[in-house]
């Protein structure tokens, strides 16, 4: 399965990068293109001052040239976006491919004092429950947003469907370089399963704090290694995964076997 990240600052309503990056991806045979939070739309911090016409908007926009891009170019698009539905405003990763959309509402979301995604977004709060989770060519993704990695939670509706790949979108910033690399590595190896992600670059300022977004998307593989990162330039990484390299792994180990065994008890 070969599927790619795409390694952007925010930008707006502008789409030509998207069609520049997303026709070399598609000339490589890339399946999946995978792009970072806040990048179709400004961070949140901005969105605060921004009223929900303008936001819906740009969504409308989004949607649209993702759309048109994912049916010309024959492959599967996963974006972050910000959505307006009936005067309310949510967090979403949507899921355009060549025939379809699909939409995966955020389950967890951010509620620190400097950043409350929680209380500004009409995020339904319920249950935790299974991430959007499709096919293809017989190889299984999951999507989750950045923040729910943390989550134990997340990943006891992961492992009983047997994820070849989580798709990671985040926006990752402040000191948290060697922390988030260290938490995408161990959720892999313990699940034996790839973690793609995709953390956007740039800057964004307020008269308290500096949110520096590094970069740093990476690929890790089923037994918890570094197998392909980039640094903090716009950049687009293209990696292959295997199935096989998935159960080769968790045979290996044993993990999810030695659950299985117990469950009856």
């Amino acid at each position: 399965m070969r599927a790619a990240v795409l390694q952007l600052s925010a930008q707006g309503m502008s789409s030509t990068k998207l069609y520049n990056y997303i026709r070399i991806a598609s000339k490589e045979s890339v399946k999946v293109l995978l792009l970072g939070e806040y990048i179709l739309n400004p961070f949140f911090k901005e969105l605060q001052s921004l009223s929900f016409g303008m936001i819906q908007e740009q969504a409308e926009h989004q949607i649209k040239v993702l759309k048109e891009l994912s049916a010309t170019y024959k492959l599967t698009i996963i974006a972050p976006l910000i959505v307006v539905k009936k005067g309310k405003v949510y967090k979403t990763v949507a899921k355009f491919a060549p025939t379809s959309t699909s939409y995966y509402q955020q389950q967890l979301l951010i509620n620190y004092p400097h950043w409350n995604e929680e209380k500004f977004f009409a995020n339904e709060q319920k249950r935790v429950e299974a991430p959007l989770i499709f096919k293809i060519d017989g190889f299984k993704f999951a999507i989750m947003n950045g923040f729910e990695i943390h989550f134990d939670e997340m990943f006891e509706h992961i492992s009983s469907k047997s994820v070849d790949c989580i798709l990671l979108p985040s926006v990752s910033t402040f000191d948290s370089f060697e922390r988030w690399k260290t938490v995408i590595l161990s959720r892999a190896f313990t699940h034996n399963c790839y973690i793609l992600r995709a953390n956007r670059i740039g800057e964004y300022t307020d008269k308290e704090h500096t949110w520096n977004f590094y970069g740093d998307s990476l690929l890790a593989s089923p037994n918890g290694e570094l197998i392909e990162h980039l640094g903090n330039k716009e950049e687009l990484m293209i990696v292959d995964m295997s199935h096989s390299e998935v159960l080769h792994a968790r045979k290996s180990w044993g993990f999810k076997e030695m659950i299985q065994k117990r469950n009856p008890l």
